[in-house]
């Protein structure tokens, strides 16, 4: 299908926008670190309004600091000052506090001004990493994926040789702490070291811990970044992370790429395991078959709902792509798939309506849906819809609990999701026809 922008980006603001800034996806990408101190290079406001963002939305305390700059110290004071004082508080209120690394990111009163963050540097004993992620361009996406590539570029050493066995996974923003754990159990069931940057699957995976909500408790260590360029393979998963497997690779031009738009349906989760086959020259496993057999029977049951229903579906690009392909692979129409920023990754949705917009936007094509699947902020708009079901996906969900345990990848993940979305449909059908 030939690709066009059926609406374009031509309001001064937006109305009950679905987009989130590039400095919140930094934020989120830094807590993937084991004892990570995100830092926050802006205004409180800013650091405040992400840490309530990600607490609600995974119910977990967050750790965020920032270097509290008001629009006064921003002309008077230059970025080294206001950073270091930062670090130097911090340390002196929490005596045993211990980050592995502290990543800075900007926004954009700090962007606007100018600061060198990158000198800064040079008077921290402390592995340090920096971003420029103004909040006036971007979106959440773009800022995790621009927070990867710098951890890349500034911590992993160089190589030469590399780990026939070992593995990095570069997922996309959308994907949840499960789903980076299910893929890595996946390609660990294939003989694979695996390793995921970020990793979100036990920072963020509701597991309780000593010390929760100081650090980042989880993750991918400072070390094992360092000796990411030793892996044989990387894999993204994401339009959005194609760059930093291009980072990678420069450390060691020998590790080799391999890239999906996402993993979600039969024919991406056929070509990703036929990938992991043909490197470790090994058949799955009995129960990803299984799986695989499973996805199948509920492509099959749900396809009668699906498949007679129209949809309208909003969030990152990557998280578009992927379940506008599974609900296309069952037969539904798909009305209009709204995107909080531009990415190429759009041209590959099959669909007439595919725009960068926000609710008000998508509102048109409500009446006709039979589902929207966007994030917690559709569902005030739809208690005007009582016919138009809703599944609630993306960030924030402060609707729902165990957002890190929802699972919509590989054949396991895309299974459920179908039936999720077929039951709801049934639900709110069944409802409307005793309704008359």
């Amino acid at each position: 299908m030939e690709f066009s922008l059926t609406h374009k980006e031509h309001k001064p603001l937006q109305v009950n926008p679905i987009k989130h800034s590039q400095p919140m996806g930094a934020t989120l990408a830094y807590l993937g670190v084991k004892d990570c101190m995100p830092l926050m290079h802006g205004a409180q406001g800013c650091a405040s309004y992400t840490k309530v963002f990600f607490t609600r939305h995974f119910n977990e305390p967050i750790a965020v600091r920032n270097t509290s700059v008001s629009d006064i110290t921003a002309v008077l004071d230059g970025g080294d000052y206001s950073i270091l004082m930062a670090i130097e508080n911090i340390q002196s209120k929490e005596k045993n506090l211990k980050p592995s690394m502290i990543g800075l990111h900007t926004t954009g009163l700090t962007e606007t001004k100018g600061d060198d963050v990158r000198g800064v540097g040079m008077h921290i004993e402390i592995p340090y990493v920096f971003v420029n992620t103004p909040d006036y361009e971007g979106g959440l996406e773009s800022g995790w994926a621009l927070t990867v590539t710098a951890m890349i570029d500034q911590l992993t050493v160089s190589a030469t040789t590399v780990k026939p066995n070992k593995l990095v996974i570069l997922p996309h923003v959308s994907m949840q702490p499960i789903e980076i754990e299910k893929i890595k159990e996946l390609c660990e069931d294939f003989g694979f070291e695996t390793y995921a940057l970020p990793d979100l699957s036990t920072s963020l995976d509701g597991y309780w811990e000593e010390g929760q909500g100081k650090l980042a408790n989880g993750g991918i260590t400072v070390d094992q970044i360092r000796d990411l360029a030793t892996s044989a393979t990387v894999i993204t998963i994401g339009h959005s992370m194609k760059k930093s497997a291009i980072a990678l690779q420069k450390k060691n031009p020998a590790i080799e790429h391999l890239h999906f738009d996402h993993l979600m349906g039969l024919i991406e989760c056929d070509n990703f395991v036929a990938y992991l086959m043909k490197i470790r020259h090994t058949d799955p496993k009995p129960l990803i078959k299984r799986w695989r057999a499973r996805l199948q029977d509920a492509m099959l049951d749900s396809h009668f709902l699906i498949g007679s229903s129209h949809f309208v579906i909003t969030g990152e690009p990557d998280m578009l792509a992927g379940m506008c392909a599974l609900i296309r692979s069952v037969g539904g129409t798909i009305d209009a798939a709204v995107s909080t920023t531009f990415s190429d990754v759009l041209r590959t949705i099959d669909c007439e309506n595919v725009f960068v917009g926000d609710l008000e936007d998508v509102r048109l094509f409500f009446e006709g849906a039979d589902m929207v699947i966007s994030n917690f902020h559709a569902e005030r708009i739809l208690h005007m819809y009582h016919d138009t079901a809703l599944v609630i996906r993306g960030f924030p969900n402060y609707e729902e609990l165990g957002n890190q345990l929802k699972h919509d990848q590989l054949y396991e993940g895309s299974t459920y999701f179908l039936f999720e979305i077929a039951n709801t449909l049934r639900k709110v059908k069944h409802e409307h026809k005793n309704h008359y």
